[in-house]
């Protein structure tokens, strides 16, 4: 079994203390609050009553999505379009930006990695979120925030992206991770889309089993430990998916966290895969 490899790399979490000192900074980093649910209700709601201070919201659904269709339930938005919406959340080149949800860290995640896809270098999701930031007892304020236009210019492609051949064919030469609860992967259930089942050999590692009961994510050595069960090993080649490319954004992080260069997202993930009646369904 290969070893696994020293971390040599800046993590991508950043924690509450470590958050609320760079807020005091002459110079404090984008915060970016990406609150969502899948279904709703949309999470500005919530931002509204309480945010951690300078927080900019953005809506997973509606700003940071393309419109759902035959490119899944969460395609990627236009490059144009992303870029408007990032510059008008003030996200400026090569100045960091951290992100944050409720604390289950889904949508967190996915826009750490669209943010990295982009190419931006320097972004960091709050490990444990909103829940984290108050449990803590650290400020929160009220209402919206304003943020100066930002600068930073949108060069996709800085992530590797599956689409379904890539899936199919990761799933085949390498580990394609389901990161979906069991049942739905096992096709018993399927309480979003209209087809149940998984992509064949995929392997099911549910993302929930990547963080503690709090949001934050595992130690690494129980990240490892679980991908390696999984199949993965450092140097392989490795991908994720789930309905649409939100959960498995989490596995992707803590992939990267763990230690995985460049592990692949499937954006268009099973909500994508079933579009084509052709695609081959597994269901054991």
């Amino acid at each position: 079994m290969n070893d696994w490899p020293a971390l040599d790399n800046e993590s991508p979490l950043i924690d509450v203390s470590a958050l609320a000192e760079l807020l005091t900074a002459p110079a404090p980093p984008s915060v970016l609050d990406v609150r969502w649910r899948l279904g709703g209700p949309p999470g500005r709601r919530d931002y509204l009553i309480g945010h951690i201070p300078g927080a900019v919201f953005l809506d997973l659904d509606d700003q940071l999505s393309g419109p759902p269709g035959a490119g899944g339930r969460h395609p990627l938005p236009e490059p144009d379009r992303l870029q408007r919406e990032l510059r008008a959340a003030g996200v400026r080149q090569e100045h960091p930006v951290v992100v944050y949800d409720t604390g289950a860290g889904d949508a967190a995640a996915r826009l750490w990695w669209t943010l990295r896809w982009a190419g931006h270098p320097d972004v960091r999701v709050l490990d444990g979120g909103y829940a984290a930031w108050t449990a803590a007892g650290r400020s929160v304020e009220p209402g919206e925030v304003s943020a100066a236009p930002g600068d930073f210019t949108v060069a996709p492609g800085k992530l590797p992206v599956l689409d379904a051949a890539g899936a199919a064919d990761v799933a085949r030469r390498g580990v394609l991770l389901d990161a979906r609860v069991e049942p739905r992967y096992r096709g018993e259930t399927e309480p979003v889309d209209r087809v149940a089942g998984h992509i064949p050999g995929a392997v099911n590692l549910p993302a929930a089993r990547l963080s503690a009961p709090d949001g934050r994510l595992l130690p690494v050595a129980d990240l490892r430990a679980q991908f390696t069960e999984a199949g993965v090993l450092p140097g392989g080649t490795v991908g994720a998916y789930c309905g649409s490319g939100v959960t498995a954004a989490r596995t992707v992080l803590a992939l990267t966290v763990a230690g995985i260069t460049d592990p692949a997202l499937y954006v268009g993930s099973w909500s994508e895969w079933i579009t084509d009646p052709d695609r081959p369904v597994a269901t054991s």
